[in-house]
């Protein structure tokens, strides 16, 4: 298996646009508060992972007893963002999950989701990118963005138009697979090359 290939689907050039392919998808089927609870948990989710690899390249902090540096941004942007996506466009596609509860339709795309986030968070300590608790960390906490993003979304759009708003991102996802897959976000770099500059902000000098 080319674990390449995997792990290019949780870089942020293929996950930020989906992620706002997503948002819109939230605004226009469940309304601006689930649209807002996905841009403000993404976001929080990107500035605890962007904290640890700001703490790390700055600062040298980490917790050597767990092997763990910085929490993975591919774990938790795969977990996050593919669990999100796939269980909104998998919802409400058998007619039984709606009546089995307030979630069932989501939880297919979800749990498809979290096993290709799975999937990705493999290929990254396969690659030797990062630890198993790295990895770990993120993939926890894209997941829980995910649970709790879902927790505002009905099992099946609350607005006509399903099945046109489901054909578009699926236009969009293969957008996204044509021109983002196998390019790569620079975040890491830019983090590194400016860590000398933040460091002597962020960091504690002593006397």
């Amino acid at each position: 298996m080319n674990w390449y290939r995997i792990t290019d689907l949780g870089d942020a050039a293929v996950t930020l646009p989906l992620a706002f392919a997503t948002a819109l998808w939230l605004l226009r089927a469940d309304g601006w508060r689930a649209a807002l609870r996905w841009v403000a948990c993404l976001a929080a989710g990107s500035a605890v992972v962007l904290a640890s690899k700001l703490l790390h390249a700055g600062c040298g902090l980490a917790l050597e007893r767990f092997d763990m540096r910085v929490i993975s941004g591919h774990a938790m942007l795969s977990a996050a963002v593919w669990s999100v996506f796939l269980a909104l466009l998998l919802r409400g596609a058998r007619p039984g999950w709606r009546a089995a509860g307030p979630t069932r339709g989501l939880l297919p795309g979800l749990t498809l989701g979290l096993a290709l986030a799975a999937l990705i968070c493999l290929s990254r300590v396969l690659l030797g990118a990062h630890t198993p608790a790295e990895v770990v960390a993120g993939w926890l906490l894209g997941a829980a963005i995910a649970g709790w993003v879902l927790r505002a979304c009905a099992p099946a759009p609350r607005r006509p138009g399903s099945s046109v708003i489901a054909g578009a991102a699926l236009l969009g996802l293969c957008t996204v697979a044509t021109v983002a897959y196998g390019r790569h976000a620079p975040l890491q770099q830019i983090i590194w090359h400016y860590s000398p500059y933040y460091a002597q902000v962020i960091c504690y000098q002593g006397d």
